[in-house]
């Protein structure tokens, strides 16, 4: 059977990714859970584990390019498919010819109780509980390593198709939905609701269309018995094995009878399951996710009044989003109902105790690295930040018309990162006094006269700074393509000295983890950082020719870090400005191909 692999859900807001790394050749061997290719969204980086064992048939989505979650990766083959096509000989028996011997019928009684166990139909239903597609937990955010089933959206013996969401999982970054990997029938459910699981592990298996759940196939062996002893006394059995008529077929006349094993099939309805999933559905417009109560709750959205799109009724974020755009003319009345929700909304997180707790372990190199160089740069020099606010509301709507094409064109994706780094370094220019260097040992200062940009990016080894050569004379292409292949050696450990050495300026997207602005360290021999903060939808007031207005923004934090023995808070103050005047003008039509 073909399995398909396809682009997980990787958090509530990452709707597309890009491949970097195939892990595995068309034509090799993987296992269950091994990884099999990574994946980069504007939120995570991350591997994706092969959802069944079996051959790499076909790779569908090559590297750098960037698909839509639910999207095709590739196809399995896990060897199966030769059985998946046995069920068809079952229409067999038809031929319903009715000849005599009742001896030999009794003769090839006591031969069925050999075949009965291997009926064709019935064995491919167990073989498909045995060897259906497991569906795994997989990873939803750098540091996330486990989630907790929050609840399931669909029953032991239910139907299910590819990428439909199957159940509900939390984690301590995200609430999200866990997409079937492959269509077919629920066989079995393994994790079950308000347990925890690691990622990676096994949550449920799903079977060919139409086949048993794993109990079904229990109670389907002793079926065959009775049938056994059925034909000696009444007559109506003998007629299923009278297709042995014939003394040289009589060999065949096992075959024939073999199809009797399907016909209690039909007792195979024994999933009532679907009866209480019917109740469940029709409840399910009563469950709501902890993320769309708290997203209800920020946009003062009464849930009672929202009907739900999702399944059995479920509302989803799409919803309350959508019934927040058209309560807008009428928030002035909701929004004393709304203060009251968020107090009526929150829960405390579930925390499990960090099994570090109580342990002495030896310090990682790297880890001695940044620590020594974060103390060296805090004794050396004399640092302090400011912060300012910048609507991006434009830029965002930018991206959002451009990505699609810009990915075509230029083979990468279109983040929001390029569009910062663009400002930065622009700014920079105009601003000589922030990229800049102290040489103490002469009592000189020395002016960059180019702009080279560390970008710091977080490992699994550790906080890591590329450097992007010569940035101020780079289009936002330019700086997306150097952007994505310093992050690719990065995660693949082949990232060189050179390349991580050489930054006059540098800076840190640590919104890209939802923290709104930082008071980051300014690196040694550098005399700031710049600090990108989460880009949240918050009212702002707006100048419009008719006047004053309050609207909701796409609005972020710019906070600049910097040596105050160089750069005084003014100067700070200034390039800071310049850098936001740019962003909100987004004037990146004519590079992004508008």
């Amino acid at each position: 059977m073909a399995v398909s692999v396809t682009l997980p859900a990787l958090g509530e807001s990452v709707t597309e990714g890009t491949v970097t790394r195939w892990l595995k050749a068309e034509g090799e061997r993987v296992e269950a859970d091994e990884p099999l290719l990574e994946v980069s969204t504007d939120k995570v980086d991350t591997e994706i584990p092969s959802p069944a064992a079996g051959v790499l048939a076909s790779i569908k989505v090559a590297e750098d390019e960037t698909v839509e979650v639910g999207a095709e990766l590739a196809v399995i083959d896990d060897g199966t498919g030769a059985p998946a096509a046995a069920p068809a000989p079952a229409a067999e028996p038809a031929p319903a010819a009715q000849p005599e011997p009742a001896p030999q019928a009794a003769a090839p009684s006591t031969e069925q109780a050999a075949p009965a166990p291997a009926p064709t139909a019935e064995a491919t239903a167990g073989a498909g509980s045995a060897e259906g597609t497991d569906v795994v937990l997989p990873a939803l955010g750098e540091s996330v390593t486990e989630g907790t089933v929050t609840r399931w959206l669909k029953s032991v013996g239910d139907s299910v198709e590819a990428d439909e969401p199957l159940l509900e999982v939390s984690t301590d970054k995200v609430d999200t939905e866990i997409p079937a990997p492959t269509s077919g029938t629920l066989l079995e459910i393994v994790v079950g609701e308000d347990e925890t699981a690691e990622v990676g592990a096994k949550l449920a298996v799903i079977g060919v269309a139409g086949a048993a759940p794993a109990a079904a196939p229990a109670p389907a062996a002793p079926a065959p018995a009775p049938a056994a002893p059925a034909p000696a006394a009444p007559a109506a059995p003998a007629a299923p094995a009278a297709p042995a008529a014939p003394a040289a077929p009589a060999a065949a006349a096992p075959a024939p009878v073999a199809p009797a094993a399907p016909a209690p099939a039909p007792a195979a309805p024994a999933p009532v399951t679907p009866a209480p999933a019917a109740a469940q559905a029709t409840d399910e417009g009563a469950y709501v996710t902890p993320l769309v109560r708290k997203l209800a709750a920020e946009n003062g959205v009464d849930l009672a009044s929202v009907k739900g799109t999702g399944v059995g009724g479920r509302i989803r974020k799409q919803d309350v989003i959508a019934a927040a755009e058209a309560a807008k003319a009428a928030a002035a009345a909701p929004a004393p109902a709304a203060a009251a929700a968020p107090a009526a909304a929150k829960k405390a997180p579930a925390l499990e105790v960090s099994p570090l707790r109580g342990q002495t372990v030896k310090m990682p190199r790297i880890r001695k690295v940044i620590g020594d160089n974060m103390v060296k740069a805090l004794h050396e020099q004399a640092q302090l930040s400011s912060v300012v606010e910048v609507d991006v509301t434009r830029l965002m709507r930018l991206r959002t018309q451009a990505k699609d094409s810009f990915a075509a064109r230029e083979g990468v994706k279109l983040s929001p990162m390029p569009f910062f780094v663009k400002a930065a370094a622009q700014a920079l220019k105009a601003h000589p006094v922030i990229n800049a260097k102290i040489n103490e040992a002469e009592g000189t200062i020395t002016y960059f006269d180019s702009e080279n940009v560390g970008i710091a990016v977080d490992s699994e080894k550790g906080l890591m700074t590329p450097v992007i050569k010569g940035a101020g004379d780079l289009n936002i292409a330019g700086i997306a393509k150097a952007t994505a292949d310093l992050a690719g050696k990065v995660r693949a450990s082949k990232i060189t000295p050179d390349e991580l050495s050489g930054a006059t300026f540098t800076i840190s997207n640590t919104g890209s983890r939802g923290a709104l602005f930082d008071t980051i360290i300014v690196p040694p021999g550098q005399v700031a950082i710049l600090g990108i903060g989460a880009t949240v939808k918050r009212p702002a007031v707006i100048e419009t020719e008719e006047g004053t207005v309050i609207g909701v923004r796409d609005m972020t934090y710019l906070t600049l870090s910097y040596d105050h023995r160089l750069v005084d808070g003014a100067d700070a103050a200034r390039y800071l400005t310049a850098v936001k005047a740019i962003l909100e003008a987004g004037e990146f039509e004519v590079e992004l191909g508008l």
